[in-house]
């Protein structure tokens, strides 16, 4: 019985690798982007802002920020994340924490803000969220910096602007790890003096 068990996982996992599909393709790598850890991201440069007035990064030193790159229906990931981001925000607002969403588009379809603001009434964001237009801040922040796997990466900067937690993509539900983490994460660094 156990040479038969064995034979059956051995097979899955060619199987698997015969296909691309890797566990570590499922999941992020907590170590993808660290080199970025403990640095300053540069300012973002975009123009239209969704349920805020536009924000420079400079200017919410003193906060905690999240900072999650999302696109549209598309992305799986981004859909299961939505519920989390507005937890967070509305959970720690009042605290000091700034949740931002910065969207890329990805579709063969021109981006509009009119597309972006019913992608965000359609899931209910609370919290603000800019248009990153040819992702030149996805770019500038996270694309260029390596070979990535993931668009929908969140940065955690802390009250100084420096970024101490990323997530390198996929998403983060209530009740899973990565949530848990994140969470950890951000009254870690609530708690912490400017």
């Amino acid at each position: 019985m156990t040479y038969l068990v064995r034979f059956i996982c051995f097979s899955l996992m060619v199987i698997l690798i015969g296909c691309g599909i890797t566990t570590s393709y499922l999941s992020a790598e907590p170590t993808e982007g660290s080199e970025l850890i403990g640095t300053q991201p540069s300012e973002w440069t975009v123009n239209d802002w969704i349920n805020s007035e536009p924000l420079e990064l400079n200017d919410l030193k003193g906060k905690v920020v999240l900072v999650r790159f999302w696109t549209g229906p598309e992305c799986p990931f981004c859909r299961a994340s939505v519920p989390a981001l507005n937890e967070f925000y509305e959970k720690y607002h009042d605290q000091g924490l700034e949740v931002i969403g910065l969207y890329h588009h990805k579709s063969p379809t021109p981006s509009t803000k009119t597309h972006v603001q019913d992608l965000v009434e359609k899931y209910q964001f609370k919290f603000p969220v800019a248009i990153d237009y040819n992702w030149k801040m996805l770019r500038n922040w996270w694309l260029d910096a390596g070979d990535q796997r993931w668009t929908s990466v969140s940065f955690l900067i802390d009250k100084k602007g420096i970024i101490r937690h990323i997530h390198p993509g996929g998403q983060y539900v209530k009740g899973d790890q990565d949530y848990a983490q994140i969470e950890s994460k951000i009254i870690e660094l609530l708690g912490e003096s400017v």
